[in-house]
């Protein structure tokens, strides 16, 4: 578990691409810490977008812990030495009575490839009973006018596309008393003027869980959100600059920046009947404290 210094900082870094590397951060992600699993999601299928690495990983990880058999997504002829750590430890972490996880190459911005996602999941495992819609991607930005059509359409593909159409598809695999879990994020609520078409898009995911949930009540299906203040993953060094590498995590009451673990028991939370049976359409926060009345 990360540690509570309120001085917390992370030296300088830069990562030149998108979705950024866990394996090439300094100091590395916290993803598994302390963890203490309960049996809450034994003989469960969970799909995992972007769970080769931050916080889609923690998420894979708790997961396993606490009896799931694992799926995951991972940008293709990019992340792979991510995924490859990533499922190698999923698979010591497993309960004995899950199968083997795997971890599927994609871009998630197109149907025909959200369609193969499912296909491939429910081939391996028969079905899936929960799906962590969590991949994305950022940049910054000085101002609306530099964002063109072609990154808007990148992004939105990534970020909202992606929720959408892999929902569409493995809502045929899906049954009473599965759940659907939205990554969404605290700029959605606080807005975010460097950030400004990635926030445009955790906005529409809100509205998405919101509207989904009312649609599958009647299934028994939950459908609800997490929205993560400043979390260490690999989208902060692809992002941002030295500076405010330095000082990302500080603004927040806590002062510090979240580290995966932190965030992924919120998820485990919200996949697990026993805890959750009365959530639908609703988004936790943890984000260090920020009140965001939403």
């Amino acid at each position: 578990m990360a540690s509570s210094d309120k001085n917390q900082q992370f030296p300088p870094q830069k990562q030149d691409k998108q979705p950024g590397l866990e394996h090439l951060m300094n100091p590395r992600p916290s993803s598994h810490g302390n963890y203490k699993p309960a049996n809450k999601l034994q003989g469960k299928v969970a799909l995992v977008t972007g769970g080769d690495s931050g916080i889609g990983r923690a998420v894979a990880y708790c997961f396993s812990m606490e009896g799931a058999t694992v799926a995951i997504t991972y940008v293709k002829d990019q992340e792979e030495k991510d995924a490859q750590e990533t499922l190698k430890t999923i698979k010591q972490l497993k309960t004995p009575d899950a199968k083997d996880p795997i971890a599927i190459p994609t871009d998630l911005g197109y149907d025909e490839n959200c369609k193969k996602v499912v296909e491939q999941v429910t081939n391996a495992f028969g079905r899936i009973d929960i799906l962590v819609n969590n991949a994305a991607e950022q940049y910054k930005t000085a101002s609306v006018e530099d964002i063109d059509e072609e990154r808007l359409d990148r992004v939105f593909k990534t970020n909202i596309h992606s929720y959408f159409l892999l929902t569409r598809h493995a809502l045929k695999h899906m049954k009473e008393g599965s759940a659907i879990i939205n990554t969404t994020s605290i700029n959605a609520y606080k807005g975010n003027a460097k950030l400004l078409d990635y926030t445009a898009t955790k906005g529409a995911i809100v509205a998405f869980t919101r509207g989904l949930a009312l649609e599958l009540v009647s299934k028994g299906i939950r459908v609800n959100g997490v929205a993560p203040g400043p979390i260490w993953t690999p989208l902060i060094p692809a992002s941002f600059d030295d500076e405010e590498i330095v000082e990302f995590g500080l603004q927040v009451p806590m002062k510090r920046a979240g580290q995966p673990d932190e965030v992924a028991p919120s998820y485990v939370f919200l996949a697990s009947n026993a805890d959750s049976s009365y959530f639908t359409g609703q988004v936790l926060h943890p984000n260090g404290g920020v009140i965001v009345n939403g």
